[in-house]
């Protein structure tokens, strides 16, 4: 006895930036990034203190090792979570 094929439901679009959804620009193009501005760092992180991903905050990935960079150094010096 053969099997028959399941029909498959039809793919749905992605619902990315084509969608119309925007991702959430934090950083300027020209803006640095300093440890010891931690009111800043905190809207990248979240309440639990886990740095948001840069899909998420808009973050290129120059920037997004700046914030990383930064937040790892304010945790150092006790500034931040």
């Amino acid at each position: 006895m053969m099997k028959s094929k399941k029909k498959r439901a039809p793919r749905r679009e992605s619902k990315g930036d084509e969608a119309g959804r925007t991702r959430a620009r934090l950083l300027k193009a020209d803006q640095q990034v300093d440890y010891r501005d931690y009111e800043f760092l905190r809207k990248f992180m979240t309440e639990r203190g886990k740095i948001v991903p840069a899909r998420i905050t808009g973050a290129n990935a120059k920037q997004q090792r700046q914030v990383k960079r930064a937040i790892r150094r304010a945790r150092t010096m006790g500034l931040l979570p």
